[in-house]
């Protein structure tokens, strides 16, 4: 059984005991979610919500804080002695599934 959920503005497939890479969240390591905005249930059937499911929701754990790689941005204008050099390194949360309550 798997649910898609809406999660700071993106969408994740959430399934028991999976961990999910999201944006960054203030939350404490430890902490417990709760996350109502449920947009299908598959199950036995599928539910599907207009556009979430009542009375459906998924309750996760944050595990850690982390940093991803880092990517570097360039820009340069030929010719005309332009060039910018960046690097950025997102930050994310990753959270544990632990349940799907209501299903």
């Amino acid at each position: 059984m798997y649910a898609l959920i809406e999660f700071k503005g993106k969408q994740y497939k959430a399934e028991k005991g999976a961990l999910l890479h999201v944006d960054r969240i203030n939350a404490e390591v430890g902490s417990a979610l709760d996350i109502d905005a449920v947009l299908l249930l598959s199950g036995d059937t599928v539910q599907v919500g207009a556009p979430y499911i009542p009375g459906v929701k998924v309750s996760a754990v944050v595990e850690s804080h982390e940093k991803d790689k880092k990517i570097i941005v360039f820009k340069y204008k030929s010719k005309k002695d332009y060039r910018r050099k960046q690097g950025h390194r997102q930050q994310y949360s990753v959270i544990k599934i632990q349940d799907i309550i209501g299903a």
